[in-house]
């Protein structure tokens, strides 16, 4: 999986955080998934985006963002099925609310 690293300064100290650039899906516990790309989503930087690979539709993924998310994300079909979706989510640029310091 290749891997993006982006710093952040907190408190004098840089953290470095990985944030993956593809997700495959498909090699994750199913019970595991949403919450491993929320938090990936949630790392980006504005303007930052992660590709997800999946082997059905993730249309209540995408509800999900709809819900949780709503102006703050982009979602783009790269390749839909049948064997094989492979979704862009992005950080929408412009919309920090602040409270992550991003």
């Amino acid at each position: 999986m290749k891997e993006v690293t982006r710093s952040r300064t907190a408190d004098s100290a840089t953290i470095a955080e990985a944030v993956p650039a593809v997700i495959d899906v498909q090699a994750i516990a199913p019970h595991e998934r949403h919450e491993l790309i929320f938090s990936s989503f949630n790392r980006l930087p504005q303007g930052g985006a992660l590709e997800l690979v999946n082997d059905h539709d993730p249309a209540p993924l995408h509800r999900q963002f709809k819900s949780n998310f709503h102006g703050l994300f982009t979602w783009d079909y790269l390749e839909q099925g049948p064997e094989r979706w492979r979704v862009r989510i992005g950080k929408a640029p412009g919309n920090c609310c602040g409270s992550c310091g991003g």
